[in-house]
């Protein structure tokens, strides 16, 4: 009888036992990207023309190839610095919500929603019909398709679970995205000037153009805290379209399953948890109970967590990998950089 007893506690014990080794795997991944947050803040008290969010991308994808610290990126700091680009982005993301208001969210109107649901349409279609034409083999071009569209790795790795991609195509499209938008952490922001974008203009081209919510958010603060707030709120609108999108492909290749289910077997939320805490956050901020110090103790947060993430993120960048992704496929990525860009430019222009 006492062994009957203690058998339904088994598997609860199993589990404390896996988190409490996933935290000390963590560790030195966490310590290392708040290190990273750190020295990015101080170049940016150095060199003041220099974002603090910028530095962190840069200081991980350096981190990454440096002869010594690169063992140890892609060792024992590898579980604490994928865990920092994923969780640590998210709150960040949270905390970025008490800077907006809900009118501000309001105020962006149908004509924006059906804008960005036409950008992210637009360049899926577009960039399965160019794929295909190119000959790409195998889920590549379904996969590209989808990270450009929506949010990047994120996107591709919800749509290989329900087409059952190869491991090398779900590989070589992650790697392509990256490359992409980490280019367009550089090269956007020197576009802001020539295309004639005000900050507001910017930050709603960055978000509905850019793939990753890191990028989007290191792209976007270049500017301005009003552009990085509109980039934001236009991005999520894209992340919120990943269920469907999802679930449009799972449907389309007669997926015997209805919706999407993550490894663990459970379905995902319709709406990112993140996504929902941002416009809580936003909608906490409209009440105006929040004191001044609050508000400014959040954003000091919100700073060190985005920077930490995207020191995170940059050092999954592997420079040889992105350089063996193959002459299609690079033009592929470059064309549907092409179109994501040029239609949510005009998709900007027509909502502003």
């Amino acid at each position: 009888m006492a062994l009957l007893n203690r058998i339904p506690h088994r598997p609860e014990r199993v589990r404390l036992l896996d988190v409490s080794r996933e935290t000390r795997s963590s560790r030195p991944g966490l310590l290392l990207a708040a290190a990273g947050a750190l020295v990015a803040w101080g170049v940016h008290l150095l060199v003041p023309a220099v974002p603090m969010l910028t530095a962190a991308v840069v200081l991980g994808i350096a981190v990454a190839h440096l002869p010594r610290l690169r063992d140890v990126v892609r060792g024992p700091a590898r579980p604490g610095l994928s865990l920092a680009g994923r969780r640590l982005m998210r709150i960040g993301i949270v905390l970025l919500g008490l800077g907006l208001g809900l009118d501000q969210v309001v105020k962006l109107g149908w004509a924006t929603v059906l804008m960005v649901t036409g950008v992210v349409a637009a360049t899926f279609f577009g960039t399965l019909w160019l794929g295909r034409r190119l000959g790409l083999p195998g889920d590549q071009p379904l996969l590209i398709a989808t990270g450009y569209s929506i949010c990047g790795a994120s996107a591709i790795g919800a749509v290989s679970q329900v087409s059952g991609s190869d491991e090398e195509d779900v590989a070589s499209s992650v790697a392509l995205v990256t490359l992409c938008g980490t280019l367009a952490i550089a090269v956007l922001p020197l576009l802001q000037s020539p295309l004639a974008l005000s900050d507001p203009a910017f930050g709603r081209w960055v978000g509905a153009s850019v793939h990753d919510v890191g990028q989007v958010v290191a792209t976007a603060q270049t500017a301005s805290p009003g552009a990085l707030g509109e980039a934001v709120l236009i991005k999520l609108m894209r992340v919120a379209l990943l269920a469907p999108l999802v679930a449009a492909v799972a449907f389309s290749l007669r997926a015997r399953r209805r919706g999407v289910r993550t490894p663990s077997g459970r379905r995902p939320a319709p709406v990112p948890l993140f996504v929902a805490g941002f416009l809580a956050a936003a909608a906490l901020r409209a009440t105006g109970t929040l004191p001044d110090l609050a508000l400014e103790w959040a954003h000091t947060t919100q700073e060190a967590l985005l920077a930490a993430a995207l020191f995170g993120l940059g050092s999954a960048v592997h420079l040889p990998t992105l350089a063996r992704t193959g002459g299609r496929a690079a033009l592929l990525g470059l064309g549907a950089w092409v179109m994501v860009a040029g239609v949510s430019y005009v998709g900007v222009l027509l909502t502003m």
